[in-house]
């Protein structure tokens, strides 16, 4: 997997014209990205398939130069259900393969008293296309440490991935902390925050003593924690300065106070509270 990402939940085709979306998911290709991230609930699969096909065709990467992925919705868990929702993706997507396939949030106890089985049974249906080749790593969204446990308790292949909020404020230690102790690769969705983050003054003061603009100061923090960063952007200024984080560092003075910052916006999600819609 590429350390650094592309998501397109922002940018979905109900904030952007069809066209106009395709577009920028090349412009993040030819700016270097390799790792782009969907989702079904995002509705822009087709739209992230066509912005691929044209890209290769037009010479500018090879299909095995990328690396995508895309989730598994919370009403196709279970074990037939799951294998018919990746042949939709797959199929939506327009490609032979898929790099990475997520489950997008765990079944809860909140919503169902059986949510460990109905993990479980979607699970089996990931290790079998993994098995298959079909796709070339399996993980999981959202999942805190007690979903990860009761998963790798009856499952045949550990989750290799583990994409989950965190920005600054938001740090998902338990979360890190536990993935990291099982080999498992975490992404970070909502490295920005909701936009608030960005506005933060004891990370106001880091970029500029980095000559940095704050996005790229949260950026680079995740890159030295060892979390892949999936930075979010229609504006094509934007999409290239999110990947030039890669001529500083911060220090350990630096990664201790944004390790601490207080809240500060976000998401702040709660797979445990939230709801499934």
């Amino acid at each position: 997997m590429p350390a650094f990402g592309f998501g397109t939940m922002p940018v979905a085709r109900n904030t952007a014209p069809e066209a106009e979306f395709i577009e920028t998911v090349k412009t993040a290709i030819k700016t270097g990205y390799r790792n782009i991230d969907t989702a079904v609930v995002y509705c822009n699969e087709k739209e992230v398939g066509e912005a691929v096909k044209q890209s290769i065709s037009e010479g500018l990467i090879k299909r095995e130069e990328l690396f995508i992925s895309t989730k598994l919705w919370n009403t196709d868990r279970g074990y037939d259900l799951t294998l018919k929702a990746f042949d939709t993706s797959l199929e939506s997507l327009g490609l032979d393969y898929l790099d990475l396939y997520l489950i997008h949030t765990p079944a809860v106890e909140r919503w169902h008293t059986d949510w460990r089985e109905i993990n479980h049974s979607t699970w089996r249906a990931f290790e079998q296309l993994y098995k298959e080749g079909r796709i070339k790593a399996i993980g999981v969204s959202n999942f805190l440490p007690h979903h990860l446990r009761a998963l790798m308790g009856m499952a045949e292949i550990i989750p290799m991935v583990n994409q989950i909020e965190v920005h600054p404020g938001f740090n998902s230690a338990e979360t890190i902390d536990f993935c990291k102790k099982h080999n498992i690769v975490v992404e970070a969705w909502g490295p920005f925050g909701n936009g608030q983050v960005l506005t933060n003054e004891q990370l106001q003061a880091i970029a500029t003593r980095h000559n940095k603009s704050v996005a790229q100061i949260c950026l680079r923090w995740l890159i030295q924690k060892g979390i892949v960063p999936l930075p979010k952007s229609s504006h094509e200024e934007r999409i290239i300065e999110n990947t030039r984080i890669f001529d500083f560092e911060l220090t350990p003075a630096d990664m201790n106070i944004i390790d601490n910052i207080p809240a500060c916006g976000g998401f702040c999600v709660n797979p445990d509270t939230a709801s499934e819609d």
